[in-house]
């Protein structure tokens, strides 16, 4: 996809989002939590701020598995998933690095709809 396709893929998911949550569009932050959330697959709830942290972790080893970075090593005595590692992630300029976030969210969210 080029920048300019992801990018109004990104508005169009923004939007769609948004409309779930007060019609306020979410950012980049907002979305690996709530891919997080999913990821972790324990439903909605109050979460500390060291386990949103966490929780975009989860969502960022995720999204970077579909690029072959990470793979699931398994869930802990809690539930929580666990990512190792497996390449090594080349140095991104930070509009590479959003452009590409912007990207495997997208594509994560076509590929949720289309298992539903």
């Amino acid at each position: 996809m080029t920048p300019a396709e992801i990018n109004k893929k990104w508005d169009v998911l923004q939007q769609r989002i948004a409309e779930d949550f007060d019609n306020e569009k979410p950012d980049i932050k907002v979305m690996l939590f709530l891919i997080g959330v999913q990821e972790l697959g324990q439903g909605p709830r109050k979460f500390s701020k060291r386990q949103k942290e966490e929780l975009m972790h989860i969502a960022t080893c995720r999204l970077m598995s579909m690029m072959g970075f990470y793979e699931l090593e398994g869930l802990d005595q809690d539930g929580w998933p666990h990512w190792k590692r497996i390449k090594v992630i080349p140095n991104y300029t930070l509009l590479e690095q959003e452009m590409l976030m912007k990207s495997l969210i997208v594509n994560y969210f076509e590929e949720m709809d289309g298992e539903n």
